[in-house]
């Protein structure tokens, strides 16, 4: 599996993107944890929300996918309007499939968005706004940079 390295510079000017993509109003952001946590943070600076509140998943294994996704850590949204949901790609599109399912149930009258850097065509759902179309395995920064190199 080719693999490419993304670097946070990239990301600067991807999520640069992003927000000029988004063409609708939220009052919180939910990073699903791992991958959206960074990402959450700098758009929670960019539109001065403090509701940020990280809902977690598993469903991945290193570079294996796993056969379900569980979702855990939901966070209580009962003052939200509106909420993105933000991750750093939509692969399978299986997590965000997941993690939309448990809060609408829960909060059915919130209005939930969602934003990626990353989109691959093959998912089975699309986030709501997204950066770049890719068919690679992506390395990003914040998985790769604290890492000894030998």
């Amino acid at each position: 599996m080719k693999k490419i390295y993304y670097s946070y510079n990239q990301l600067i000017e991807d999520l640069k993107q992003l927000i000029k993509n988004i063409d609708r109003e939220f009052d919180t952001i939910i990073p699903i944890a791992r991958g959206g946590l960074t990402i959450a943070h700098l758009l929670g600076e960019y539109y001065d929300i403090r509701e940020v509140y990280a809902i977690n998943t598993i469903g991945y294994n290193d570079t294996q996918k796993l056969d379900s996704v569980e979702v855990f850590n939901i966070p209580n949204l009962k003052n939200t309007k509106s909420a993105l949901i933000v991750d750093d790609i939509v692969d399978s599109g299986d997590t965000l499939i997941a993690v939309l399912d448990i809060l609408q149930k829960r909060y059915p009258d919130i209005q939930f968005y969602s934003a990626s850097i990353f989109y691959k065509k093959s998912a089975k759902i699309a986030p709501t706004w997204y950066s770049k179309e890719t068919n690679e395995w992506i390395d990003f920064f914040w998985s790769e940079d604290l890492k000894d190199k030998k």
